[in-house]
């Protein structure tokens, strides 16, 4: 039994080395660690598409506005589009951007560097209202709603914008079976700054909408031009790019568009009495 003795003694020795290396080969039990910390994006900038419109379809107001900016906009801004009924997706993602330390709670100082602006048309133009909403009770502010025609679902309000935006502005259409709310107000005037409630004319100032199908240009030519109406996008893209690089403005903070922009919002649309 002796001489088997050596070879037990191997044995034990290399069962005990096999349980404790691996253990020793790793540095730190990575479970131990704090997530490691990353940057937020200096703008989030969310649009919603109406109706039943995919978020990338190319035809579309929102998907069209997205596609200009990306290019020229920080290269640290989160531009994305997403359809109407994909509003907790968006809430998501917005969470996450701002969780920069991946702990799954958005701290007063996260909270404090959003600078989030929201747009959309139609159902979409609800949906921003909405969004808004839901950050409210997050304690999330928001620069900017822009809403395009907006109709709301039966369970919906997309009339009153929450406190927790700074500055809103609705532009909307009277012809039609579809049109958009004439006018929203603010939760509180003392915290969001209405900029404007506008009609835009379509039987006066005709827009072409070459992509849209027959059905709705016999049925809502009016709601319809509001989603493809070039003149009033690049108004919202002004409105969007000029807060963007606002960069010194305090979080929650906006400036009011520049004059040449308050211009040419009269000048292309009606603002309500």
């Amino acid at each position: 039994m002796r001489r088997f003795a050596p070879f037990r003694a191997l044995a034990v020795t290399l069962t005990i080395l096999g349980a404790v290396m691996p253990a020793l080969a790793r540095p730190t039990d990575t479970a131990s660690l704090p997530p490691r910390a990353t940057a937020a994006p200096s703008n989030i900038v969310i649009g919603f598409v109406g109706g039943f419109v995919g978020h990338d379809n190319p035809h579309h107001g929102p998907v069209r506005l997205a596609a200009q900016i990306r290019p020229t906009v920080p290269k640290d801004t989160y531009v994305r589009i997403f359809e109407n009924r994909r509003r907790k997706k968006a809430y998501d993602a917005i969470v996450r951007l701002l969780d920069t330390n991946h702990d799954g709670v958005l701290s007063a100082e996260e909270k404090a560097r959003a600078r989030i602006i929201l747009f959309g048309q139609s159902w979409g133009a609800a949906a921003a209202v909405l969004l808004a909403r839901d950050l409210r009770r997050e304690g999330v502010p928001v620069l900017l709603t822009v809403q395009v025609d907006s109709v709301a679902k039966a369970w919906q309000n997309d009339s009153v914008i929450p406190d927790n935006v700074a500055e809103a502005v609705n532009f909307y259409q009277t012809h039609g079976i579809i049109h958009g709310r004439a006018r929203i107000t603010a939760a509180d005037p003392a915290k969001t700054e209405i900029r404007g409630n506008y009609r835009m004319d379509y039987k006066e100032n005709p827009v072409e909408c070459p992509d849209a199908s027959r059905l709705e240009r016999a049925l809502t030519p009016g709601h319809m031009q509001s989603e493809c109406d070039p003149r009033l996008w690049s108004l919202i893209e002004n409105m969007v790019r000029e807060r963007l690089s606002f960069s010194g403005a305090s979080p929650g903070a906006s400036p009011g568009p520049s004059p040449g922009t308050s211009a040419a919002v009269s000048a292309a649309v009606h603002p309500q009495p």
